[in-house]
């Protein structure tokens, strides 16, 4: 694919579900380590990904068994989001790799429950099963997962609403750029307590289907689609992703780290901890405004607002990134509850000449516009460990969640 038509899909958390946003940089005055192999430790690339054409995605493996069993499938390309919460994983119907027959969750009528997943850009539709999930020397047994595919049941009105499928089923083709997406971030579950409620609180994510025609339906805690990492015996209040500073480039890895202060080589150190509110957010601000905040692997890019006379302009082609005539240095302060502060700078480069190296699919420098928020993503990671504590979990830098770097 040419480059200026990179696949431009980001990830974005929120405390009810999980949301796909339009498609940085890093840096850091705490020291930036990569821990090597381990038990507890994944190794993550950003690259092109499974399609070849991915801008600024950061994916790694998982192994996928049909519970109790030996019937596995090992499955690289899977995106690594600290701004969602459980395994989807694209099927082969839908241009993925899934083929392993992991068997469908089922409500108390015996039919199978599906899942409605939305994402800014559109949704990921498909029913809800059971796998055991292995990464690295880590096991999260019978855990329910999303399995991605359209052909799974006529797409609910309700659902529809939320936009376009990311998978492109019906032309066989990967639509999402990624064979799934792994949800690492600070929640254990995709939807909480609202899901399982009857009556107008309920968003309407899970459906009871029978046939091809689903109903919204309640689902407890436990049957909702959930981070991992929270099951894993050990290692299991949270995470680090590791990535070295890096140029743009073609490919850089670095390391997805289980645990935060459980073993010797994820201790906390000198970090700053941010705890986040109820909607999975801190606080940032820049030039004199004060953002909601969140920090999202699975953001392509650094996404704020940068408004008035001397702001950034936005590509006169695409309107989802900045393309200032020069780099553009710039600084903002993420703020949490009690004292926790700090300030950041960040670079922000020209995307349409980020893109017109056909080789290259890192970028540090990559931001765009975004009124409502301010979304830390991939860029930031560069250069430095950032930390995604569990809701719940004790760490030592207290209970999460938090995110801290």
């Amino acid at each position: 694919m040419t480059n200026a038509t990179k696949l431009c899909l980001a990830a974005m958390g929120a405390s009810l579900a999980v949301f796909l946003a339009a498609c940085g940089g890093g840096g850091s005055s705490h020291q930036n380590t990569i821990a090597t192999s381990a038990s507890n430790v994944q190794t993550i690339t950003v690259n092109s990904g499974p399609t070849g054409d991915y801008a600024n995605g950061v994916f790694t493996s998982v192994t996928v068994c049909v519970p109790s069993s030996s019937n596995c499938q090992v499955i690289d390309g899977i995106l690594v989001d600290t701004g969602s919460y459980g395994l989807r994983l694209l099927s082969s119907t839908g241009g993925g790799a899934l083929t392993v027959p992991l068997p469908d969750q089922t409500g108390s009528d015996g039919n199978p429950i599906g899942e409605c997943a939305p994402f800014v850009s559109g949704l990921t539709w498909g029913p809800v099963a059971t796998a055991d999930i292995t990464v690295s020397g880590e096991k999260a047994s019978s855990l329910p997962v999303q399995v991605i595919d359209g052909t799974f049941a006529t797409l609910p009105k309700q659902c529809a609403a939320f936009g376009v499928p990311e998978q492109e089923t019906l032309s066989g083709q990967n639509g999402l750029g990624a064979n799934g997406i792994l949800g690492v971030g600070p929640l254990v579950q995709d939807c909480g307590s609202q899901c399982a409620q009857t009556g107008s609180s309920n968003p309407g994510l899970y459906y009871d289907c029978a046939g091809t025609t689903c109903t919204v339906t309640t689902q407890a805690l436990a049957q909702q689609v959930q981070n991992p990492v929270a099951s894993f015996a050990t290692d299991n209040n949270g995470v680090i992703v590791e990535l070295p500073q890096t140029p743009t480039t073609s490919s850089v890895s670095g390391s997805l780290v289980f645990g935060i202060g459980t073993q010797s080589n994820n201790a906390l150190g000198n970090a700053t901890v941010f705890p986040i509110n109820s909607n999975v957010e801190f606080s940032t601000g820049f030039k004199g405004q004060t953002y909601p905040a969140f920090v999202d692997s699975g953001s392509n890019a650094l996404f704020f607002l940068d408004s008035g006379t001397t702001s950034l302009a936005e590509c006169s082609d695409n309107s989802s990134f900045y393309c200032p005539g020069s780099n553009t240095t710039l600084s903002a302060t993420p703020a949490s509850t009690g004292s926790a502060s700090e300030t950041v700078k960040f670079t922000i480069g020209n995307a349409d000449s980020l893109f017109s190296d056909a080789t290259a699919f890192v970028f540090p420098t990559l931001g765009g516009p975004n009124s409502g928020t301010f979304d830390w993503g991939l860029p930031f990671f560069f250069g430095r460990n950032v930390y995604t504590a569990i809701n719940g979990k004790s760490t030592p830098g207290g209970q999460g969640p938090y995110w801290a770097f």
